[in-house]
C-alpha cells in the first residue's frame, strides 16, 4: 500500500484561475512507496491495459475478488425486486417508491458516514456494512420463500438498505486510496466500474433466468451468500495503524467538510453537475420494468436483456475513463452528460425491443463516463482529511438525488406515460450539460 507524502489539496490553490490541468499534474505527483512486483508486458508503459497494474496491490486484490462475487448477487437482487414489485402492485409509482426508500438515505445520512470514514479504521466500518447488507438480502429471501412477503415489506428492507449504503459508500469509496496509492487512483476506480459493470451485464441476465425458473426468492438467497466472499476478502486484509488525528465534533466536521467542498471550485461545479444528470436522468433505470412490460412487452427475460445492455455500456465507459489523458478530465463530465440525456430521449420514444437495447448501451456509456469522472476529480483534488466527507458528497449527488428523480419520474409515469418521464429527465440532462459548457471558465472543463 502507498500513502500520500503530503494532502493533495496542498497542491490547489485557492484562486481557481490556475489551469486545472496543472492543478491535476500537481495532484498527481508520485509519492514514495515500496518497489512494487513486477508488471506483465501489456500492462507497462501505459497500454491498453494498463489499469490492471493496480491488481499488484494485495489489499486491492482481495477487495477485487470479493466484490465481483458480492456484486453478481446485488444485480440479481435488483431485476428481482423491481420484478417483485411490478407483480404485487402492476404501479410504476411503487417502483418509484421502493427506488425511493432504498437511495434517500445516502442523501440525508452519507455525510455522517463520511465523517466516520475519516475517523475510524475503513476496514472495520465495512465489515459492518456488508454484514448488515448480507441479513437484508437473507430477510428478504425468508419473507419471499415462505409466501409472507408484500410491498410494505419491500419498502422497508429497500429503506433499511439504503441507510447501509449510507454509510457503506463513502467508507468503501474512500478506502481505495489505502489500497493502491494516489498515484494509482484513476486505474482503481476504473476497475472497480468495469467490476461493477461486469456484474451489472451478467447478473441481471442470470437474475431474469432464475426469476422464470425458479422464482425471485432464489434470487435474494443467492445475494445473501454471495456477501460471504467479500467479507472474507476484508478479513484478510492488512493496514498500518492508522495515524493520530485530532477530531472535531460531528456537526462541526460536517460543517468543515461541506464549507472544504464549496470553497474548491472544481469540486463544486463536479458534483452540482452529478447531482442534476442523477436525479432527473439516472433515475430512468426504475422504470425499466414498466418500459419493459408496458412499452416493450416483454416479460422478465426481456427486463433482464435490457438491465445487462445497460452494463454493457457502462462497462465500456468505465475502460474508455482508464483511457482519458489527464488534461482531458475536466472536460469529460460535460461531454458525457450531453450524450447521456441525448440517449435517454431517444431511448423514451423507441418502442421497439432491439432498437431500445442499442440505445440503452450508449446512454449507459456516458453516465459511467460522467460518475467515474467526477468520482476521479473529486478523490484526486481532495486533502487527505477530508476525503471521506467529499465523497460523501459525491454519494449524495450520485445516488442521493436518484430517489428523488425516482419519486418524481415515477408519479409523471403513472399519469402520462413511461416515456414521457424518461424523455423529461433525458432533456434536463442536456440543459445542465448546456448550462455546464457555459460555466466552463468556472473549473469544470479546463484542459
Amino acid at each position: 500500500m502507498t500513502t500520500p507524502s503530503r494532502p493533495v489539496d496542498a497542491a490547489i490553490p485557492d484562486d481557481v484561475s490556475q489551469p486545472l490541468d496543472q492543478s491535476l499534474d500537481q495532484a498527481l505527483e508520485p509519492t514514495p512507496a515500496p518497489a512494487p512486483p513486477p508488471m506483465a508486458p501489456g500492462i507497462r508503459n501505459g497500454g491498453a491495459f494498463a489499469f490492471l497494474s493496480v491488481l499488484r496491490h494485495r489489499n486491492y486484490r482481495l477487495f477485487f475478488a470479493g466484490q465481483l462475487v458480492s456484486l453478481m448477487g446485488t444485480w440479481i437482487t435488483n431485476v428481482a425486486q423491481g420484478w417483485l414489485v411490478y407483480q404485487l402492485t402492476s404501479s410504476p409509482l411503487m417502483l418509484g417508491v421502493v427506488t425511493f426508500a432504498g437511495q434517500v438515505p445516502v442523501f440525508f445520512f452519507s455525510l455522517f458516514g463520511g465523517m466516520i470514514s475519516d475517523r475510524f479504521e475503513r476496514r472495520r466500518l465495512l465489515l459492518i456494512t456488508q454484514a448488515l447488507a448480507m441479513a437484508q438480502s437473507a430477510a428478504l429471501a425468508v419473507l419471499t420463500l415462505t409466501g409472507l412477503i408484500q410491498v410494505w415489506h419491500i419498502v422497508a428492507l429497500a429503506l433499511f438498505q439504503g441507510l447501509v449504503n449510507a454509510f457503506d459508500v463513502p467508507i468503501r469509496q474512500s478506502m481505495t486510496v489505502e489500497m493502491v496509492g494516489k498515484a494509482d487512483l484513476r486505474h482503481a476506480i476504473s476497475l472497480n466500474s468495469m467490476m461493477f459493470n461486469l456484474a451489472r451485464v451478467t447478473g441481471p441476465a442470470v437474475g431474469g433466468l432464475l426469476i422464470a425458473l425458479v422464482g425471485v426468492g432464489w434470487c435474494f438467497s443467492i445475494d445473501a451468500l454471495s456477501y460471504a466472499a467479500v467479507l472474507t476478502g476484508l478479513s484478510l486484509m492488512r493496514f498500518p495503524p492508522l495515524p493520530a488525528r485530532v477530531h472535531a465534533q460531528a456537526l462541526a466536521a460536517i460543517r468543515a467538510g461541506l464549507a472544504y467542498a464549496w470553497g474548491q471550485r472544481p469540486i463544486r461545479a463536479s458534483l452540482l453537475l452529478i447531482a442534476a444528470c442523477s436525479c432527473f436522468g439516472a433515475a430512468y433505470m426504475s422504470l425499466l420494468p414498466a418500459f419493459a412490460r408496458d412499452v416493450l412487452h416483454q416479460g422478465s427475460e426481456g427486463l433482464g436483456f435490457l438491465y445487462s445492455a445497460v452494463g454493457m455500456g457502462a462497462l465500456l465507459g468505465a475502460y474508455t475513463l482508464a483511457r482519458v489523458p489527464d488534461r482531458h478530465l475536466f472536460v469529460t463530465p460535460v461531454v458525457a452528460a450531453f450524450g447521456f440525456g441525448l440517449m435517454l430521449v431517444l431511448f423514451s420514444w423507441s418502442g421497439i425491443f432491439w432498437l431500445s437495447l442499442g440505445l440503452l448501451f450508449p446512454a449507459a456509456f456516458f453516465l459511467m463516463l460522467l460518475g467515474g469522472s467526477t468520482n476521479s476529480i473529486v478523490q484526486l483534488l481532495s486533502r487527505e482529511d477530508m476525503r471521506g466527507r467529499v465523497v460523501a458528497l459525491y454519494a449524495m449527488g450520485m445516488m442521493g438525488m436518484m430517489p428523488w428523480g425516482s419519486l418524481m419520474l415515477g408519479g409523471v409515469a403513472e399519469h402520462l406515460g413511461s416515456h414521457w418521464a424518461v424523455s423529461i429527465g433525458g432533456s434536463v440532462c442536456i440543459l445542465a450539460a448546456l448550462l455546464a459548457w457555459r460555466d466552463r471558465q468556472g473549473g469544470w472543463a479546463r484542459g
